[in-house]
C-alpha cells in the first residue's frame, strides 16, 4: 500500500466506488491513474471500446501528506474504499497502460458552443442504442459476425451531436459512467484535469483546449482528442506515470 485517502465523506466514497465499479464491469483488468492535489483526488480510467478518458473527482476531508501520482487497478482499489470511514487505502502501483502516461491538457481550455442539454444527450444515446439493435437484427444470420457489428457501431457512435464535433460515442461513455445524472452538490476541479471546477456553473458543457475535447458535468468528465486530430489517444505527449 502506498497510503490512505481520506474523504470528504462517505457520499463521496460512495460516488468513487459506482465509478471504479462501473470501470470494472467493462474491464476486470482496468487500471486507474491516480493525482491528489490540494484538497481533491482525481481518477482517470480508460473505459473500453469508447475510446475516451474518464475523469472522477473525489473531495478529500485532507490533503495528502505527500504529493500522489500513481496508477494502481481499478479493482483493488475499488475493495479498498471503505464507505463507513470515508477511506481508502492506496494499493501497491502497477506498470500503467499506455493511456495512463497521456493526459489532458491542464489549462488553455474554452466552451464550445451547441451542447444540447442532458435530457437531449439521454435522448440520443436512447436512439443510437435502439438502431444499433434494430440494424443488429436485421442481419442475415451469415452476416451477424463480430466483425460487421464493429461496423455497424463505428457508423453510429462517430456521428457528432447536434452542431458540435463531440462524437456520440463520447456522450454514450458519460452516460454509461454515470455521469450523465441530474446534478447535486458539485466538486472542485481536478488536478490535471484542466478548465474550471463543474462547481462553477454546475451544468453540463463541452470545452475545447488544443487537439481535445472535453465534456464536463458536475459528476465527472470524458476527455478525447478532436476529430482530425493525429493519432487519437495513443500518439500524444506523455507525462510520467
Amino acid at each position: 500500500m502506498t497510503g490512505r485517502l481520506r474523504f470528504a465523506d462517505p457520499g463521496e466514497a460512495a460516488d468513487l466506488a459506482a465509478f471504479l465499479g462501473r470501470l470494472v464491469h467493462y474491464d476486470r483488468a482496468a487500471a486507474v491513474r491516480l493525482q491528489a492535489g490540494g484538497g481533491a483526488l482525481a481518477v482517470f480510467g480508460r473505459p473500453p471500446s469508447f475510446d475516451v478518458l474518464a475523469v472522477r473527482t473525489v473531495r478529500l476531508a485532507e490533503p495528502v501528506a505527500a504529493a500522489l501520482d500513481v496508477t494502481v487497478s481499478a479493482g483493488e482499489l475499488l475493495e479498498a474504499v471503505d464507505e463507513d470511514s470515508a477511506g481508502a487505502l492506496v494499493p501497491a502501483a502497477v506498470t500503467g497502460p499506455p493511456w495512463a502516461g497521456v493526459l489532458p491538457p491542464r489549462g488553455g481550455w474554452r466552451p464550445v458552443p451547441g451542447l444540447p442539454g442532458p435530457e437531449a444527450m439521454r435522448a440520443a444515446v436512447a436512439r443510437s442504442v435502439a438502431e444499433f439493435r434494430a440494424r443488429d437484427e436485421a442481419l442475415p444470420p451469415q452476416h451477424r459476425t463480430r466483425s460487421e457489428r464493429d461496423r455497424i457501431g463505428r457508423d453510429i457512435w462517430s456521428r457528432t451531436l447536434g452542431d458540435t464535433e463531440l462524437p456520440l460515442r463520447a456522450v454514450h461513455a458519460a452516460q454509461s459512467l454515470g455521469f450523465l445524472r441530474p446534478a447535486r452538490a458539485a466538486v472542485p476541479a481536478a488536478p490535471g484535469a484542466g478548465a474550471a471546477p463543474a462547481a462553477a456553473s454546475g451544468a453540463v458543457a463541452l470545452l475545447a483546449s488544443g487537439g481535445w475535447l472535453r465534456l464536463r458535468t458536475p459528476y465527472g468528465s470524458v476527455a478525447l482528442r478532436r476529430p482530425g486530430a493525429a493519432g487519437g489517444l495513443g500518439a500524444l505527449q506523455f507525462r510520467p506515470v
